[in-house]
Order: structure tokens, then C-alpha cells, then sequence
């Protein structure tokens, strides 16, 4: 039986040095966010070329099980927001939960 994925959509990313963002959207096709309890972008990669052929992204796995949007490994959040907090590449939509 084919299962129909559904992602959180990655509605901006601020980090302009990541080779997956294009106009502030997301052009990898899925971002893993979390390391431990840190909401961090793991997709997050630097480069001088930059993706546009995927469409925007989602996030294809969340490993932050202390965020009030994880269900199940997955970010049940309405849309994700991705940038710079602290110097770090976040998940800005992180809620403690």
C-alpha cells in the first residue's frame, strides 16, 4: 500500500551562505533538524553554488523529542521558519515542550 508523506513545509530560510538556499526558501528536497536537544539544521551546508532544482523543502525528520511540534520523529509545526540564532543554524520554529 502506498503511504502518502506529508511534510512540514519550510516557509523561509534567513542563512544565505547555505548551498540550499535560493531567494530565502529551502531548495533541498527534506532537512533533518535536531542534535540531541538542539534544534539545529543538519542539512545546513556551505558552498558557492546554490540548489534551485528541488522545489522548496520540508522537513523530513525531526530529532528534537523536547519540541512541543515533534510527533514521532516528525515536525508536526504548521510551517518551519530556518536561521540564525546564537550563531547556529536553528530550526526558528523550536518550542520547548
Amino acid at each position: 500500500m502506498l503511504k502518502l508523506l506529508h511534510m512540514t513545509r519550510i516557509a523561509e530560510c534567513s542563512v544565505n551562505e547555505c548551498a540550499y538556499n535560493a531567494g530565502h526558501g529551502c531548495h533541498a528536497i527534506a532537512i533533518t533538524v535536531g542534535n540531541g536537544d538542539m534544534p539545529m539544521c543538519d542539512t545546513f551546508h556551505v558552498a558557492h553554488e546554490h540548489s534551485t532544482g528541488h522545489g522548496h523543502a520540508g522537513v523530513g525528520a525531526c530529532k528534537v523529542s523536547g519540541c512541543l511540534h515533534n510527533r514521532e520523529l516528525e515536525c508536526g509545526a504548521g510551517r518551519v521558519l530556518v536561521g540564525k540564532l546564537e550563531a547556529r543554524v536553528r530550526c526558528i520554529t523550536y518550542v520547548p515542550g
